[in-house]
């Protein structure tokens, strides 16, 4: 008996990875995706797709959560954890992830790619103080500053429009002589009053103190080397959407890729190996968009039925495929619709889903404590409290007053403090509503209080467990940004381990001195107690190799 049997397992939840889950889950193959950061993929960031057939308007996210949904009800099954390796031999392949190891017949890789860095002198130095590669996660820092963007695909076009929302001004370095997409979304950025372009430019440099005061780019025609200096006091903003690298890590030494690091694989998304197909943005090919990974995803997955059939037959093993009963949010809605009855309705069915299942799932009550303040936000932070407490009797609300209220500096209030049954703090709070984004953290931050917790590597548990100083960590995040919710998550899941660490949550819409103090122009951002800066997207074992540097 093979322990974790499936027909294929698929790597990467974005548009190909979910459109090949919901053709073999349909087809009554027992399938897996296994993400590492947010189902959806890169499309998640786009707040507007309006180019894909039969949608006339919606947003990344919006989009790829259906997708999601519809592989659901169809029987996929879906885990978030990173995969560490995977071991190709023989008729039943192995994939190694951060929980467990899965066996299985076939392997989707759908990977995808992550922003590009072009290499400029203090882009590394300068990522998070004014160097960005997210408009949606970080313009809104740059509002009413001047904001450069380089690029000249796709996403730097319609990024640049984006950013005319928040900035004063924006300025387009594009290397070559045009924009190299459509003329249709060039034309957006080209007839925009607040957009200036500048062809055949190359950055050379930026500089400055604890933030961006000026830039260097040079007319590769002319030779003509221009220079930026923003106002005294001053600072200014840099996007940089130069293309993706593709992640191809995991097969580097297995099967073949391009000079590019893209992989190659035949007209049915097969790779150089058998039983291991590859589709969406990991791929070669001329068009990157979610309506080509869709078609990649559909095509893999046809194919990957048939290999599974074949091997199931050689092998005569069968994976026990699990139809769902129904959809999560079809067995849990009614019940906490009738659980919310009488509340104000904060929270839609999917929400209280998901709510249901970990509140079933705690084994401790936890107290949610609030340190208020006149800001309108704290009125909005009680009023979502009060209805999370409602739903359960797993979760207690206690408003805090007088002299407790010295708990929390007034300049980092309203916030929401984790308190165990026992009166302990469980190192986890949320300065701000935990809304947007980090709805699904503030949730993991409860499981993980209450116990049992997430899943942890007995290696990365026993890190956890050796730290003896006493650490603080604020997190700063935007509830638009896509990448901050496994940063939070991550540290409060080490927090709520360790009695010595703390991990604030705090969205810095609510809370622009730290911003400020820090100088951060990106999210999500992580700020010692020695005042140390870390910036990007980070899972448990990675926080831990951060602290001990």
């Amino acid at each position: 008996m093979v322990k974790n049997l499936y027909d294929v397992i698929i790597i990467g939840g974005g548009p190909a990875g979910l459109t090949a889950a919901l053709y073999l889950a349909r087809a009554k193959y027992r399938v897996l995706v296994v993400e590492k950061d947010h189902f959806g993929g890169q499309i998640t960031i786009t707040s507007e797709v309006v180019n894909y057939p039969g949608v006339k308007r919606t947003s990344g996210t919006a989009l790829t959560e259906t997708m999601r949904q519809q592989a659901e009800s169809f029987g996929a099954e879906f885990l978030l954890t990173e995969v560490e390796s995977l071991s190709m031999e023989g008729d039943v392949k192995t994939v190694k992830t951060a929980r467990g190891e899965f066996s299985c017949f076939g392997i989707l890789l759908a990977t995808g790619a992550h922003p590009r860095q072009i290499g400029f002198k203090g882009e590394s130095e300068f990522r998070g103080h004014g160097v960005a590669y997210c408009a949606t996660c970080d313009g809104e820092f740059f509002t009413g500053k001047d904001v450069f963007v380089i690029g000249g695909g796709f996403a730097a076009a319609e990024e640049s429009v984006f950013l005319t929302k928040y900035a004063r001004s924006v300025t387009l370095l594009i290397r070559e002589e045009d924009f190299t997409c459509a003329q249709s979304v060039a034309d957006g950025a080209r007839n925009h009053e607040k957009i200036t372009i500048h062809y055949n430019t190359v950055v050379e440099e930026v500089a400055g103190d604890s933030h961006l005061t000026s830039m260097r780019y040079r007319n590769l025609n002319t030779g003509e080397v221009t220079t930026y200096t923003a106002d005294p006091g001053d600072t200014f903003g840099v996007f940089v959407f130069a293309g993706y690298e593709p992640a191809t890590t995991l097969i580097k030494d297995i099967a073949d890729i391009d000079p590019f690091g893209y992989v190659i694989t035949d007209k049915s998304q097969k790779t150089s190996v058998d039983g291991l197909y590859a589709a969406g943005d990991v791929c070669i090919k001329p068009l990157r968009q979610v309506v080509t990974a869709v078609g990649d995803g559909a095509l893999a997955a046809t194919e990957l039925e048939k290999y599974a059939a074949q091997m199931q037959k050689k092998t005569g093993l069968r994976p026990e495929f699990k139809a769902p009963v129904s959809s999560p949010s079809q067995m849990d809605s009614s019940e906490g619709e009738s659980k919310a009855a009488g509340a104000n309705g904060l929270f839609t069915p999917d929400m209280l889903a998901q709510l249901n299942t970990v509140f079933s799932k705690m084994e401790n009550s936890l107290i949610l404590k609030l340190f208020l303040n006149d800001k309108p936000v704290s009125g909005e932070l009680q009023r979502y409290m009060t209805e999370l407490s409602s739903l359960t009797d797993k979760l207690s609300l206690e408003v805090v007053s007088g002299n407790g209220l010295a708990e929390v500096e007034e300049e980092e209030r309203p916030c929401v403090r984790i308190y165990r049954q026992d009166g302990s703090f469980s190192g986890l709070a949320f300065h701000g509503v935990p809304g947007g984004h980090e709805f699904t953290s503030f949730v993991l931050g409860l499981y993980n209080a209450a116990g049992p917790g997430q899943a942890v590597e007995e290696e990365v548990m026993a890190g956890i467990r050796a730290i003896s100083d006493k650490l603080n960590l604020k997190i700063m995040v935007s509830l638009s940004c896509t990448m901050c919710p496994e940063l939070a998550t991550s540290a409060q899941r080490i927090a709520a381990e360790n009695p010595n660490i703390t991990a604030e949550v705090f969205d810095l819409n609510h809370f622009p001195h730290l911003k400020d103090k820090y100088q951060v122009m990106s999210v999500p951002c992580m700020v010692r107690d020695d005042g140390k800066l870390s910036f990007g997207k980070k899972n448990s074992r990675q926080i831990l190799e951060w602290l001990g540097e």
